[in-house]
């Protein structure tokens, strides 16, 4: 199996890490995770001039179509600068669900503008009662005229407070929980009866809760299969991303114990500190390997795809928090302080380890593929 890059995917990691290199210091990061959206507006206009977000979509929507290995490589790059602006969320989730199941004429409207950077969109699903029942909705759906109205809330919606749009599932049958009877709706971020409450999540990036009180939609189709399925390829994504912070994470530990003199010597000469770093180097190119393994899968059957998928998932979102751990451990005190980047990675790695379900809920999936 070959693993070089792609002239294409080097394109990509060396836009992406010149990206870092440019925008992204610890005194830079701090400042746009203070921002009302929780990022950059000015960087995200940017990675739209430099192709980064048409990386996610086919070339037949407008896109570069690069494929999951380019994707990866592209994630975990920016992973390792631990780059706030939501792309795993709002372009490759919410916007891959767009692909899937909206009409052409509103593909043809939404995606041109999400590749140039003009319009955001996310996916509002997750209810306060469902818990760790991902198929639990409570929002219900009813025809009005040519539209749909909808009532109901939504609880956590990452990265919402800058959508233009938000997907909406909604059910217009049956009891909560049901696998059928729910489907997607687009609604407007400026609709009347929408309300959006935001709050910081523990990573500090900004989330919302919606609640929807007699709000038009403009109903799209789809259903529950459809969002496990656009989850199942942001699994793969996030999984990356959290891949490239672990690795920030190893390198300056590394330096840090390199240069850390304790009792006349540095404290990477010391063997119990070697033995749990080697430890950890171990764990970084194991779910490297998983994540490597799961991405080569698009040409097999998607059972097997998914089930890749879901185990490097679990692996990675396991592993990351006990490295964070090692690595401020390492640090000391000072590890989990606002001026050093191993506590802004640790809080990013926590995230995405709890973020949409707990690395359990992915091995159960893993282990029933």
């Amino acid at each position: 199996m070959n693993f070089d890059l792609t002239e294409d995917e080097e394109m990509l990691k060396a836009l992406a890490e010149r990206f870092v290199a440019d925008r992204y210091d610890i005194d830079q990061r701090r400042s746009y995770l203070a921002e009302p959206a929780g990022f950059s507006r000015d960087n995200w206009k940017i990675l739209a001039e430099l192709g980064l977000i048409a990386a996610f979509f086919d070339e037949d929507k407008g896109g570069l179509g690069v494929g999951q290995t380019g994707l990866i490589t592209l994630m975990e790059a920016l992973g390792r600068g631990l780059v706030l602006e939501p792309l795993a969320e709002n372009v490759a989730f919410a916007g891959g669900l767009l692909a899937r199941i909206a009409p052409a004429d509103l593909q043809d409207r939404l995606i041109p503008a999400i590749i140039a950077g003009e319009t955001q969109i996310a996916l509002a699903h997750r209810e306060h009662a469902a818990r760790r029942n991902a198929h639990w909705v409570e929002t219900t759906a009813r025809v009005n005229g040519v539209g749909s109205i909808l009532n109901g809330a939504k609880s956590l919606v990452p990265a919402a407070m800058t959508a233009d749009h938000f997907l909406v599932s909604a059910r217009s049958n049956g009891a909560a929980g049901d696998s059928d009877g729910v489907a997607l709706y687009l609604v407007d971020a400026k609709a009347a009866g929408l309300t959006l409450s935001p709050w910081r999540l523990v990573d500090g990036t900004q989330a919302v809760s919606l609640t929807l009180d007699n709000v038009p939609a403009i109903a799209l189709g789809g259903s529950l299969a459809d969002i496990d399925a656009a989850q199942t390829d942001a699994a793969l994504l996030r999984s990356a991303e959290a891949l490239g912070i672990m690795e920030k994470l190893f390198a300056d530990t590394l330096d840090y114990l390199r240069t850390r003199q304790q009792f006349g010597t540095s404290l990477g000469s010391f063997q119990a500190l070697q033995h749990r770093m080697v430890a950890q180097y171990a764990v970084i190119e194991q779910a490297r390997g998983l994540l490597y393994l799961a991405a080569m899968s698009d040409a097999e059957d998607s059972v097997t795809r998914a089930k890749r998928i879901h185990g490097a998932r679990a692996f990675i979102a396991e592993t990351s928090v006990t490295l964070g751990h090692e690595m401020i451990q390492m640090h000391g005190g000072m590890g989990v302080t606002d001026e050093l980047i191993i506590g802004h990675g640790h809080k990013r790695l926590l995230m995405l380890s709890r973020w949409p379900e707990e690395a359990n809920a992915a091995l159960d999936r893993y282990a029933a593929g």
